[in-house]
């Protein structure tokens, strides 16, 4: 059976970025209403502000239930939203004039009133046409009232809809943030996995020829180094960065194994400010470039050969150095081997270093005077600024 693919759940405007779009619609209608009636000279002005207020905060309430309804269409094609829009504006801008015309119902009677006064209408057959006048204005007034609101709350409907597209988009942003963030991980997690086998590899290989030539006590320390380097360094998150000072540590643990092999051979030497310990890299980042030395430096030279592990700052950035002094004689050993691409080497190093830090990330390898450097470039990122 195959398993269920849970589609990502709708995008949805935040409540609170809806209901600040509507009380912004309606504090905008209530100001520009207000300076209108004050500019015009409109009677009643006092009266007329508390009843505007109570019409806003009606146009307020009517308005959040027109988003109710509208919202259950936000998952539907735009064509459809726009539809929707369109007939559900209707019925509220109706409830919208209908509130207005009973909130404001007594104050324009006595207005119509003062208007007849004003006209001295005496004759009671002329006093019903005058009603039936009034009555017609005031259907009028209503559908007028009605049309405006309903154009109103298509441009509410029109800021809405543009919300609800903007927090879609933001939506798919994060879901392909996400998955390139996974496919980083599975990216990162892949190639740290390709360095644990590969030094399995080489250790064995080396306890087994320490068992068969009888060194026993020396194959002894090898095995208990060895369960401590990996006990650390599986402990970790194959895609997490680690402070350099473990990274350092986990690899002075891989020389000491190397050490028992190579006793009168191998020389370390770490050169790690201590103002850069916490700065923070891919986990075992060093190992193969340091495996790189014990291989083409240490194993087939007849002498002492020194790996020097140094970081320093440059320019803002993190510069970790890993070098030896193998001058490539002998038998074809040494810095002549020193070639990117053997094995996993330099290019897991700058796979990884791309994957994790892209083009801040850089990877120098090469001769040097009396021997091989590798120089890594990263960012300098401590735990509280990653």
């Amino acid at each position: 059976m195959k398993p269920s693919r849970t589609p990502p759940p709708a995008a949805r405007v935040p409540f609170w970025t809806v209901f600040a779009s509507i009380v912004g619609l309606w504090a905008t209608y209530f100001a520009l209403i207000t300076v209108r009636a004050e500019l015009l000279g409109l009677p009643f002005l006092d009266e007329m502000l508390w009843l505007r207020l109570l019409t806003t905060f009606c146009g307020i309430l009517i308005t959040l239930g027109l988003w109710l309804v509208l919202r259950v269409f936000d998952a539907q094609p735009m064509w459809l939203k726009i539809g929707a829009a369109l007939l559900l504006a209707m019925p509220a801008a109706l409830l919208t004039a209908q509130a207005n015309a009973l909130i404001f119902g007594e104050l324009q009677a006595a207005v119509d009133g003062m208007k007849l006064a004003q006209q001295g209408f005496g004759d009671d057959t002329l006093m019903v046409d005058q009603q039936d006048v009034a009555l017609a204005t005031e259907r009028e007034r209503l559908i007028d009232f009605a049309t405006s609101r309903y154009f109103l709350l298509l441009a509410w409907c029109a800021l809405y809809l543009a919300l609800l597209t903007g927090e879609r988009a933001r939506a798919a942003e994060r879901r392909e943030q996400e998955f390139r963030t996974a496919a980083k991980a599975a990216e990162l997690r892949s190639l740290r996995y390709q360095v644990n086998p590969h030094f399995l590899f080489n250790t064995l290989n080396s306890l087994s020829a320490m068992v068969l030539t009888g060194k026993t006590e020396a194959a002894e320390r090898m095995i208990q180094t060895i369960s401590t380097f990996y006990r650390r360094s599986l402990a970790d998150d194959p895609t997490s960065d680690v402070p350099l000072r473990n990274e350092i540590a986990l690899q002075q643990l891989y020389l000491e194994i190397e050490a028992v092999r190579f006793p009168a051979r191998l020389r370390t030497i770490y050169e790690i400010p201590p103002a850069l310990e916490n700065a923070l890299v891919p986990g075992m980042i060093l190992q193969p470039l340091v495996e790189n030395s014990v291989k083409h430096a240490v194993s087939p030279s007849g002498g002492e050969i020194t790996i020097t592990l140094a970081a320093r700052e440059e320019y803002g950035r993190l510069v970790i150095t890993v070098s030896d002094n193998g001058t490539g004689g002998g038998t074809g050993g040494g810095a002549a081997n020193h070639a990117p691409g053997h094995g996993i080497g330099l290019a897991n190093v700058r796979e990884r270093l791309q994957a994790r830090f892209g083009e801040e990330a850089s990877v120098v390898s090469g001769l040097v005077p009396g021997g091989y450097a590798t120089h890594l470039r990263v960012p300098i990122l401590t735990r509280g600024r990653t």
